[in-house]
């Protein structure tokens, strides 16, 4: 545990500055987490930019020395980033109104299993606006407050096992109601089991660690996705998926509620899962690796997987999260065709609806009545949002990106491989 240091007259200030720009921003809405503040893709904001470039309608950009699947995380005046420098993964905190950063903080090796599409900065941070706790590919999970003073450190590796993902480990750790929730879900590259760890964030302290069993074979076990929460009334229930199946656990406990299978209906070897699970209300949407995806009724018990079932499409994402508002859902797979479902009934309204051809793994925003998708060239392409398709315009950066869109404060954020931009005009 960190030694709690007294604040300095620059910090003194720093604070002060940053609780009269939340003050004047207090309609502002925030981005801290990997799919935004309600866990779907999607933002309250409006005014939102529709056309830019790399040198035109760009607020500032801010050099990077290496790309991320890792998305820029917002809380009021600044922005986290989780960054692989050289030899060492850091957290980044950027001022939002001048694009200068503000301070960096080693979390660890950048060495580990990485590839074109994955290095150790994977996982987004996620912030509740008084501290930033972010997790690396290495498994260190660390808590800091706003200041950049380390609360707490965990080495999820050394303490339960090592990673057996074959493509190494990149889920972003879900925050709710002081808890953070990682998952660890693996199995070709190791016979340890599969598990789902609740952590204090105030404290950096286990509060559980739950085994989550799959008789999934050889790489169907390892899964790259990010829990969600499904809401019913006053109750909530944390949804994973993974390693074939569905789950629902205690958002205390980490106890498994219910279970469905039918994510992987051929038994496939291969059918690791990158594409996270999105609900609105008690609607969980469950994708897999393109088909099927379901969507499925949360706070049943036991197994659920007829009960549950409310409908199934051949049609899904396999890396792109789905975006929904709760009563449309917006998928794009990895090619660039695009559906917008019925989220009730999964009835098509449209699709697929080509998008410019190129490469998709970015997750699609939605806000401001508009869609946004890019590619892994840096072309955004901006949809209508409604039953119907309107290409309204498309930006193109050029550079390879991996990481999705975030929202706030009238802005979009864009990380390619060599950039950070916030697009729109100047941060209010």
């Amino acid at each position: 545990m960190a030694q709690t240091r007294p604040r300095s007259k620059a910090s003194a200030v720093l604070a002060g500055l940053a609780a009269a720009w939340l003050a004047a921003n207090a309609g502002a809405a925030d981005w801290p987490q990997w799919r935004g503040p309600d866990l779907r893709g999607t933002s309250p904001e409006r005014g939102l930019p529709v056309r830019w470039s790399a040198q035109e309608n760009v607020a500032f950009r801010l050099a990077l020395p290496s790309g991320s699947g890792s998305t820029p995380i917002v809380s009021g005046p600044r922005i986290f980033l989780n960054v692989a420098d050289g030899d060492t993964v850091f957290l980044w905190c950027v001022d939002r109104r001048s694009g200068a950063v503000t301070w960096k903080r080693p979390l660890g090796p950048s060495a580990g299993h990485a590839h074109r599409k994955h290095n150790m900065s994977t996982p987004s941070p996620v912030t509740d606006g008084q501290r930033v706790y972010v997790l690396t590919g290495t498994g260190i999970l660390k808590g800091f407050d706003m200041d950049g003073r380390e609360l707490w450190a965990r080495d999820v590796q050394k303490e339960y096992g090592a990673f057996g993902l074959n493509w190494g480990y990149g889920s972003s750790p879900l925050l709710f109601e002081g808890m953070l929730y990682v998952p660890v879900l693996h199995g070709m590259k190791t016979d340890d089991p599969s598990y789902l760890l609740g952590v204090d964030a105030a404290t950096g302290r286990t509060r559980f660690r739950v085994e989550r069993p799959t008789d999934a074979q050889v790489e169907s076990p390892d899964a790259y996705t990010t829990p969600t929460l499904v809401r019913k009334g006053a109750s909530t229930e944390i949804v994973v998926t993974g390693g074939d199946v569905v789950t629902g656990h205690d958002p205390k406990t980490g106890k498994e509620l219910w279970r469905a299978a039918g994510l992987n209906p051929g038994r496939e070897s291969y059918n690791r899962m990158v594409a996270s699970p999105v609900a609105a209300g008690d609607v969980v949407v469950a994708p897999s690796r393109v088909k099927p995806m379901l969507a499925l009724r949360g706070f049943g018990r036991g197994d659920v997987t007829r009960s549950a079932l409310l409908w199934s499409t051949d049609q899904g994402p396999d890396v792109p999260t789905p975006a929904t508002d709760g009563t449309l859902l917006y998928v794009v797979n990895d090619k660039g065709l695009l559906w917008c479902l019925d989220l009730a009934t999964g009835r098509a309204h449209y699709g697929p609806q080509r998008l410019r051809v190129g490469t998709y793994s970015a997750s699609p925003l939605l806000a401001d009545g508009k869609l946004y998708v890019i590619n892994e060239d840096g072309l955004t392409s901006v949809v209508k949002a409604g039953t119907a398709f309107e290409l309204i315009a498309e930006n193109a950066l050029d550079d390879y990106t991996l990481s999705s869109p975030a929202a706030a404060g009238g802005q979009l954020f864009l990380r390619t491989k060599g950039t950070l931009f916030a697009i729109g005009t100047a941060a209010r």
